[in-house]
């Protein structure tokens, strides 16, 4: 049984015979958009009237790597490495691991084996929040693109089976430094170190999902400061709580 305790949702790679739909079905092509893959034609022997010369064999045809296409899943919201042994222990380090940092994914042991095995992930949100101390007190501030339209953030994912049969499928957001942020270095307490969530541009979604492990970084960017707005929330049912601070 799959079960998000924290819930979620999450969108990952995979091949186009294995993408399924919500109720489980076979995903309707234009629910996802299949990542585009080339193919070379088959090369052929030149035509020739020598009948001497046997033609060159025509070199074997490439096997094609089925396309990859977009799958959206319902997924906990905080990492559960499949190393945990119990479901009490993934339980306690799920709500630590809301968050990786880019800089040590490929080397903390809660990270580094869903970095080496590209299992990454986009996470779609409308907004995220942080925490205004410049007035000398907090006040919850709401971050969102400017043109109101959902933002993708970079993630991993893993996948945990535990021995009862429970089976928990979950993720963690990616987050770089924001200290030279033109919007964001303004925020969280003063004297931390600034961090921001690793949003991808749209355009770049099906080559974050697919792109080899050693070129996965290349992704890891501040989105531009002039594409995002900050609006105080001022309404106490609006806001959210402190280790959940992202609004899907």
């Amino acid at each position: 049984m799959l079960r998000a305790r924290r819930p979620g949702f999450m969108i990952r790679a995979v091949r186009a015979h294995e993408a399924v739909a919500p109720d489980g079905a076979p995903a309707a092509e234009a629910a996802v958009a299949p990542a585009p893959v080339s193919e070379a034609p088959a090369a052929q022997a030149p035509a020739t009237e020598a009948p001497a010369a046997e033609a060159p064999a025509a070199p074997a045809a490439r096997k094609v790597t089925p396309p990859v296409v977009r799958e959206l899943v319902a997924a906990q919201w905080g990492l559960v490495p499949h190393w945990v042994k119990t479901a009490s222990d993934a339980r306690l380090r799920a709500i630590k691991l809301l968050h990786a940092r880019n800089e040590t994914a490929s080397t903390a042991q809660a990270f580094r084996d869903a970095w080496l095995n590209n299992q990454r992930c986009i996470i779609p949100i409308m907004a995220f929040f942080e925490d205004d101390h410049r007035s000398g007190k907090p006040v919850s501030t709401r971050i969102s693109r400017i043109d109101g339209k959902p933002m993708g953030l970079a993630g991993l994912w893993a996948r945990w089976q535990g021995p009862d049969g429970e089976d928990i499928l979950s993720f963690a957001a990616l987050n770089i430094t924001a200290n030279t942020h033109g919007l964001l270095h303004r925020y969280q307490p003063p004297g931390n170190e600034r961090r921001m969530p690793a949003i991808l541009n749209e355009g770049a979604y099906d080559a974050w999902l697919s792109v080899r492990q050693d070129k996965a970084r290349e992704f890891m960017r501040q989105y531009a400061a002039n594409w995002l707005t900050a609006n105080p929330v001022e309404n106490k049912k609006d806001k959210i709580p402190k280790d959940w601070r992202v609004s899907q």
